[in-house]
């Protein structure tokens, strides 16, 4: 019986890989490359981890010392001549991982979550919101702790939009106080 899904062949899996890192907007660890590669049901993790050894040792990807995984010059060319031999179920099972990762990577990006320790024992939140644009929030506080900075910083990362309405709203609010 024939195992499902498209991708079985090692140079199949080699090309997915390839096809993948051309893709991402930036360098990604070996797990991030796994889940968004393993988008067949035919592929094999054990062929898809030799065939990622085997693109390093071949400069078509390299490995920084950090653990993560870019593409070079060479893997670009070979995946743009190749791609279209991938199958369009496959290409479009990993386009919709891939966007969905790169859409979280621009979000991180425009965001700044930070806590900071000062001289005098306190901390100082710095919260950041950009979009394409450019900046549009840049909000510094001193807190008294560094657990309730850091308890601000990551509820402000799970929905930075909702602190810029509410200072937009108290700041553009025409009604009187006493109302």
């Amino acid at each position: 019986m024939a195992r499902p899904g498209f991708i079985h062949d090692p140079l199949d899996i080699k090309l997915l890989v390839l096809y993948v890192m051309s893709r991402v907007s930036a360098p990604v660890d070996f797990s991030t490359l796994t889940a968004l590669a393993l988008q067949d049901d035919g592929m094999d993790y054990f062929l898809f981890a030799q065939a990622v050894e085997e693109l390093v040792a071949s400069g078509h990807l390299s490995l920084a010392d950090d653990g993560l995984y870019s593409i070079t010059d060479k893997g670009c060319d070979n995946s743009a001549v190749m791609e279209n031999s991938l199958p369009s179920v496959v290409r479009g099972r990993c386009n919709r991982a891939i966007s969905q990762h790169n859409s979280a990577l621009r979000r991180e990006s425009q965001l700044i979550a930070r806590v900071d320790d000062l001289e005098d024992g306190r901390c100082q939140l710095t919260l950041g919101l950009s979009d394409d644009a450019g900046q549009l929030l840049h909000l510094t506080l001193a807190v008294p702790a560094r657990d309730r900075g850091q308890q601000a910083a990551d509820r402000f990362r799970q929905a930075p939009d909702r602190l810029l309405h509410t200072l937009l709203a108290a700041l553009l609010n025409d009604e009187k106080e006493g109302e």
